[in-house]
């Protein structure tokens, strides 16, 4: 069989950077970054490059399983694919004849794909859809929402163009994703600045003009800070804020008290320095990007942090311009017609969600709803019952705090199903194991990407499955099949893709020649004419009614974060260039590249506890230690000790994992239910643990 070059898309994390596969007699040979891809200039990071040892794993999934034993002992029975969906289906109907469709939940990872998994919980008459968000960016989103009317994919990145990005809560040259480093690095070589506010020198901070390492918990205080000065020195964009900002007097009155020296006193940032930072940035506007936090579940306060980011970044007039933020387009701004729905295939669930996100806390998204929610709606049946939990390519076991906790919580179901091509936590807990083919090994619906220049892609199947696994949509097709959901029976995906394209004036055709298929000629700057702001006013409103009427104030009164005791540290965490969490640890190439985690610790209060270089110390929380290396170092804050996530694995099925580091999710006794009822999203930075040497 002659070489071909198959475009798909990336999986070895949730940036899905569209890729080329060169595939020679069923095998693949070389893996790069999609050529045609807008810069991305072919290149992947190593967790792409690392997708081979992913596809040739002998200990992921590698055929259907039902549990026979107690949950998480480990005793499967080998099924099937027809016993093991015949096997849910039933279950799913005796759960959904006892307790209705609304009885069924379902989270994943989220991404560009979910329409099909939402089209699947349509069907059931279930509105449970979730994600991961609540562990993630929910707080981000709802501060765009509590601002603009829309969320923060309504506005994109233009790294290529800022003359000054601002990194905080976005470690970007570690949690990569390519196309945004290679523009961040075209823009610092024309000029740019950069500067990273962190509690440790992360790699972007040393890529960076200036770097703040602040108090943790105080990222709310810092960009208070910033807005005072601003304003007070009259540094905003005074014609852009008239235009489009409303309630600016009721900022300026709130942020009185917030002083670059009340700043400093709070986060340790001099201020002479936060001065002079804010003079950088008003020159530079519009120009400025401050990112408003990628993985927010930090702080009890990161709702406000991630609403002052933008607040800023509107002050500075970068809300929509050049360099800065601006307006996403869709298919409909740039005159075309995005993909149809596989969701509208069925109507959308009358029945509120169990999570009460819309009713319940009408101030939030109800798209992927709030995750950790739906789990206390689990353990309580309440507003009704959720009996059965269908866990796609995601692992809430290590995604969340407090994992024993939350084992309990799913003993109370009838039914737990883990579709997943790693093992996991989640799925060694599940009762059926699902495999799913790795990305190399399947199709996945067409998806669409708003953007500068709106387009569609596609993910080809490069390689047949290894291992007895499925694509997503023969899964959920299967399924839906055997539940009597004709309408999502699809017997190939090219009838999905042909049914997704109707009225498109796209053919399946078109993606040949690239792999995506761009909808516009040139990118999409809208004019401050074209700005649409989704609020009532139409404007950028500081005041939200909604979010007042359920009694959160848009601009909250700064507290103080509580500090540790002696021999006692605020946990941290973080990502890694080499790792994807907790699911590339296992994977062959990766964990030679970095076998385990280690702690970070402050070289001051190290020294004062006797700990030096490389020593062995043991952390514990809630009757949970473990022992961790320490990194002694400088650049970290000394009220914090910090670790990568994803480390710490248990399970026999995984041999290069197991054992190796700290869990840093263990270290969080009652994490599931420390959530900021703002933004959303849970506060996993609100832990202290001891750290004693060995």
């Amino acid at each position: 069989m002659a070489k071909e070059s198959i475009f798909s898309v990336c999986g070895m994390c949730t940036v899905r950077c569209p890729i080329q596969v060169d595939v020679e007699n069923d095998e693949v040979v070389y893996i790069q970054g999609n050529p045609y891809a807008p810069g991305l200039q072919g290149a992947l990071c190593a967790r792409g490059a690392a997708g081979l040892a992913l596809l040739n794993d002998d200990e992921r999934p590698q055929f259907p399983m039902i549990r026979e034993g107690a949950r998480g002992e480990g005793k499967w029975k080998r099924v099937s694919w027809d016993e093991a969906l015949d096997y849910v289906s039933e279950k799913l109907k005796a759960v959904m004849d006892k307790h209705g469709g609304r009885s069924v939940l379902w989270s994943d990872r989220g991404g560009p794909f979910p329409d099909l998994h939402q089209a699947f919980m349509r069907g059931l008459g279930s509105p449970n859809y979730c994600n991961h968000d609540s562990a993630c960016a929910r707080n981000v989103q709802h501060a765009a929402q509590s601002l603009f009317g829309f969320g923060r994919k309504g506005v994109i990145y233009d790294y290529k163009n800022a003359k000054h990005i601002v990194l905080q809560t976005r470690n970007l040259f570690e949690a990569i994703n390519v196309k945004e480093v290679n523009d961040t690095l075209d823009a610092l070589g024309n000029g740019c600045k950069l500067t990273v506010i962190d509690i440790r020198a992360n790699i972007s901070a040393s890529k960076a003009t200036r770097f703040f390492m602040i108090r943790p918990g105080t990222d709310y205080a810092f960009n208070l800070g910033v807005i005072h000065e601003l304003l007070t020195k009259r540094l905003y964009d005074v014609e852009y804020a008239s235009r489009f900002i409303q309630d600016l007097d009721a900022l300026k009155a709130f942020v009185a008290p917030y002083s670059p020296e009340w700043a400093a006193e709070e986060t340790g940032v001099s201020a002479k320095d936060l001065r002079a930072f804010v003079q950088e940035l008003a020159q530079a506007s519009p120009s400025v990007l401050w990112h408003p936090g990628w993985m927010n579940a930090r702080y009890s306060d990161s709702f406000y942090m991630s609403r002052t980011i933008y607040i800023i970044n509107s002050l500075l007039g970068a809300i929509g311009a050049k360099g800065g933020l601006p307006m996403a387009a869709t298919p409909k701004d740039v005159g075309r017609k995005g993909l149809k729905k596989l969701a509208d295939l069925f109507p959308k669930p009358e029945e509120k969600r169990a999570d009460g996100v819309g009713w319940k806390h009408p101030q939030f998204d109800a798209g992927p709803g709030l995750l950790h929610l739906a789990f206390k709606a689990i353990e309580t049946g309440e507003p009704y019952p959720i009996r059965a939990y269908i866990c796609h390519r995601h692992d809430p076991l290590m995604a969340y705090p407090d994992p024993e906790a939350l084992k309990k919580v799913f003993d109370k179901l009838d039914l737990l199903v883990s579709t997943t091509f790693s093992w996991s936590d989640t799925a060694w807990y599940a009762d059926v194991v699902l495999p799913l083919s790795t990305y190399l090994e399947r199709e996945s619906i067409l998806a669409g990407k708003n953007g500068l220049k709106p387009s569609f892609f596609i993910r080809n199947r490069a390689v047949q499955p290894r291992y007895e696994s499925k694509a997503e949509w023969e899964i959920l097709c299967g399924l839906a099949k055997r539940l009597g959901m004709d309408k999502l029976a699809f017997d190939s995906i090219e009838d999905i893709w042909a049914y997704q394209l109707e009225g498109t004036g796209v053919t399946l055709e078109d993606f040949k020649a690239k792999g995506s298929v761009s909808l516009a000629d040139k990118p999409k700057y809208f004019t401050p004419d074209e700005f649409v702001f989704k609020t009532p006013s139409g404007k950028i409103e500081l005041i939200n009614q909604k979010w007042e009427s359920q009694g959160l104030p848009s601009l909250k009164p700064y507290v103080s974060p509580d500090r540790p005791g002696d021999g006692r540290f605020r946990i941290t965490f973080g990502r890694c260039g080499v790792h994807t969490q907790g699911h590339t640890v296992n994977n062959s190439l990766l964990s030679k590249q970095m076998p385990e985690n280690i702690l970070w610790m402050n070289e001051a209060v190290a020294t004062k506890m006797g700990i030096a270089q490389g020593d062995l110390v043991e952390v514990s929380a809630n009757g949970y230690s473990g022992r961790i290396k320490a990194f002694v170092t400088e650049f970290i804050h000394p009220e914090a000790v910090f670790m990568v996530h994803g480390f710490g694995h248990t399970l026999p099925v995984e041999s290069r994992a197991r054992g190796k580091g700290v869990a840093d999710h263990m270290l969080m006794p009652g994490g599931i239910e420390k959530w900021d009822p703002a933004g959303g999203a849970i506060a996993m930075q609100e832990h202290f643990i001891s750290v004693r040497k060995i």
